[in-house]
């Protein structure tokens, strides 16, 4: 079931990105653009969760949430620039639930409001950029997509999300080549440019992490000017 999101953020083309990522994993996410249209909007809309930005033109996302915890029950959820721990001890004493960066990988951004929403009742399942209650095995190599646990050869691998992720959509489509793009799209929500390396440096990662030799990887190959493609073979 979709879940809706108030996204509250005077960047547009931020907001638009935001808002067509979260949709692709199970979020309804209606943006307004001025602080002092809020509360207008949380009437009209009767969201699940309100993620909003701080600097915001009209009334600023801290008087927002002084104002609207009182009578918005569910999670408040602070999404902004401002990295410094006075703004976000304020947020948090203010009544937010959580406190992300907009530098946070849209897959996490995800996942964290997947967490908000499961713990206020209006989340059922595990979070969308992972199928629930599957498992990919492939000879020692063990993927849990509701655990989210990775282990090889009976040891556990510790991942973060994102590459967590980038794992288990290679995995997913074991002995195909996924494009550059797909996969930038995957844990970031954006376009591939020709140019950002991240998924370049995430690939890296996996492969110290999976014991690929780097000079001559055979778990997860390059396909030169195409991509990537994790082998289903050599585990």
């Amino acid at each position: 079931m979709s879940c809706k999101v108030l996204f509250i953020e005077d960047d547009i083309e931020l907001a638009t990105l935001i808002q067509s990522f979260l949709a692709r994993h199970g979020f309804d996410v209606v943006i307004v653009t001025r602080g002092d249209e809020a509360a207008e909007a949380i009437v009209r809309e009767q969201p699940d969760l309100l993620l909003l930005d701080i600097l915001l033109p009209g009334k600023d996302g801290l008087t927002l949430c002084r104002e609207l915890r009182p009578v918005f029950d569910k999670p408040i959820v602070m999404f902004t620039s401002l990295d410094s721990d006075l703004n976000q001890i304020m947020g948090l004493e203010l009544g937010a639930n959580d406190y992300i960066l907009k530098t946070t990988p849209p897959a996490v951004l995800a996942a964290r409001l997947n967490v908000q929403l499961r713990q206020h009742g209006n989340r059922k399942t595990t979070p969308a950029v992972t199928p629930p209650s599957q498992k990919i095995t492939l000879g020692g190599l063990d993927i849990d997509g509701r655990s989210r646990d990775v282990t090889l050869n009976g040891q556990r691998i510790v991942l973060s999300t994102t590459d967590f992720d980038l794992l288990w959509h290679l995995a997913s489509h074991a002995g195909e080549v996924q494009e550059r793009e797909s996969l930038l799209q995957l844990v970031r929500g954006l376009s591939y440019d020709g140019l950002d390396r991240s998924i370049d440096i995430a690939i890296s990662r996996l492969r110290k992490k999976l014991g690929d030799d780097p000079a001559a990887p055979v778990r997860i190959k390059t396909i030169r000017n195409k991509g990537y493609l994790l082998s289903p073979y050599g585990w």
